[in-house]
């Protein structure tokens, strides 16, 4: 188990072409949906955004709400606020969730529209880029807009191809995008973060490399969860073999023999945060 540090390079082509259509529809995009993960809210937020969006007025749209650590993803919502952005913190499960973006879409554009009454036109279709990387909930949030489903769902990347403006209950369009990463992830903390919660492909990253970040971060920070879902009271990183042997067991990842499964254990470990069994995580911390 031993662990690899280079860099990891994955850029498909289909996201060198959304950059070069989002910039062909610039001049079409009124606002910005850019959305992130509450619970990785700065390993998921794309890093040359503000290149490609330059002074669209913009609304930082933090998913999952229901999943994360909220007090320290309510830090991350003041780091970004100090900084400068309209941040909306939301669970899309929730009933209510949308009425809040919608009206501050309305204040963010009510100069578009003021102009355009000025000319005695009639008011205008809003039309809003939804943007994030890869699994973080902006079909979700595209389908709720639109009261039915028009964008496809899946929590694994890659699932939008091509870039379609949708209708949506309110005045507002939306372009939706597929997910959009960095050339070079050179930050480790960063791609193993963005792995943990599927925001890349599994064969990006080695899946124990993966299992073990996971396994570490609830050790540092939600030790009750590591006891309560693995019975496991400590990650020793000198002895893995011994981890994964107690929680092989525990789960009846055993193969022939009586060996354990690491590769199965790896994968349930992944499976656990994909499928929410393990929730009230935030990642991301500014000490890291």
């Amino acid at each position: 188990m031993k662990m690899n540090n280079n860099p990891i390079n994955w850029y498909p082509g289909h996201m060198a072409k959304t950059k070069r259509l989002i910039k062909e529809k610039y001049n079409l995009i009124d606002i910005v949906y850019e959305v992130i993960d509450a619970r990785i809210p700065f390993s998921s937020k794309i890093k040359d955004v503000n290149e490609l969006l330059k002074d669209k007025p913009r609304i930082l749209v933090m998913t999952k709400k229901d999943l994360c650590d909220i007090d320290i993803t309510l830090k991350w919502k003041k780091y970004y606020e100090d900084l400068g952005y309209i941040v909306l913190l939301v669970d899309l499960n929730s009933s209510n969730a949308l009425n809040e973006l919608i009206n501050i879409t309305h204040k963010l554009t009510v100069n578009i529209q003021s102009k355009r009454e000025d000319k005695g036109l009639k008011k205008k279709d809003i039309r809003a880029l939804v943007i994030g990387i890869p699994n973080v909930g902006k079909s979700t949030l595209i389908n709720r807009m639109a009261g039915r489903k028009v964008a496809n769902v899946g929590n694994t990347p890659g699932v939008t191809k091509n870039l379609n403006w949708l209708k949506t209950n309110s005045d507002i369009l939306l372009l939706d995008t597929p997910g959009i990463l960095w050339p070079k992830l050179d930050n480790q903390e960063v791609a193993l973060n963005l792995a943990s919660f599927t925001a890349i492909p599994r064969d990006i990253l080695p899946v124990d490399r993966v299992a073990i970040h996971i396994l570490n971060k609830l050790d540092k920070y939600y030790n009750s969860f590591l006891i309560n879902r693995y019975q496991i009271n400590h990650i020793d990183n000198d002895d893995l073999e011994s981890v994964y042997e107690s929680i092989g067991r525990r789960m009846g990842a055993i193969v022939s023999g009586g060996e354990i499964d690491y590769d199965r254990v790896s994968k349930n470990i992944l499976e656990d945060i994909k499928n929410e069994r393990i929730k009230g995580i935030t990642f991301d911390r500014f000490d890291d």
